[in-house]
């Protein structure tokens, strides 16, 4: 992989708009919105209510990140930049895991900005275990939503990119647990929000910030390790498949 094409990547997304709004700018707007809605400052349980929000909408910038990633792809594959790069030295797995790669790293900027402003803002306090698992869990949580991301940019168009990311973010976020708070679902939305990934994702972290609905670490990684093998391989036969065309 070419560092030189990963930088190149990461400054493309970061020039992007619509990227620093749905990725830096609205995580922390609707932390600071859902932070004072689900609960009041001078409750019991203001601390830990935001904290769990705080993880919420964590996961949420890492997961937009990995979408508008993908939304890259289906561009390069439309003005059929792909094509071209397939006949430079730089080889798929090269092209693939730099795409991966740089969906990562710009989900880096909701792991800052949302705990920073979490502690300044709204109190938030814990130990430095805590923080090294909320940060290192969701970021890396977060690779089968990266991978979901590449996917949807190997099948889709430019135009159809946006609402299908909408969608996707929406629909995933709401029932998996990023948009309500896991406690305030009714039982079956409960069931329903255990087969998305991005209830998975805040699992290998809540414990860091409350003991309610907990699932086991084992679980949660093995879950998302299963989906990342699945969207993995179906990410590199895509691939495969249209690299087969030129």
């Amino acid at each position: 992989m070419s560092l030189g094409y990963l930088a190149v990547e990461i400054r493309r997304l970061f020039r992007s708009p619509r990227f620093l709004v749905f990725v830096v700018a609205f995580p922390a707007v609707m932390f600071l919105l859902q932070a004072n809605v689900f609960t009041k400052a001078g409750d019991p349980g203001h601390a830990a209510v935001t904290a769990v929000v705080m993880v919420n909408m964590m996961a949420f910038g890492t997961f937009a990140a990995a979408t508008m990633n993908g939304a890259k792809l289906a561009a390069e594959r439309a003005t059929g930049w792909q094509r071209q790069l397939r006949l430079t030295p730089l080889s798929g797995a090269g092209y693939l895991g730099g795409k991966a790669l740089s969906g990562l790293l710009v989900g880096l900027p909701a792991l800052v900005l949302v705990p920073l402003i979490a502690i300044f803002a709204e109190g938030v306090h814990l130990g430095a275990a805590g923080w090294v698992r909320i940060v290192a869990g969701i970021w890396l949580g977060t690779i089968p939503l990266v991978l979901l991301g590449l996917l949807l940019g190997q099948y889709g168009t430019p135009e159809s990119m946006q609402p299908v990311n909408m969608l996707v973010m929406l629909g995933m976020g709401f029932l998996g647990g990023l948009w309500i708070p896991i406690e305030g679902m009714p039982g079956w939305m409960h069931e329903l929000a255990q087969v998305m990934p991005t209830y998975w994702v805040i699992g290998l972290v809540r414990p860091a910030v409350t003991d309610e609905l907990l699932v086991s670490f084992p679980a949660a990684a093995g879950v998302l390790g299963a989906w990342t093998v699945v969207l993995g391989t179906l990410v590199i036969r895509r691939y495969r498949k249209d690299s087969a065309r030129v």
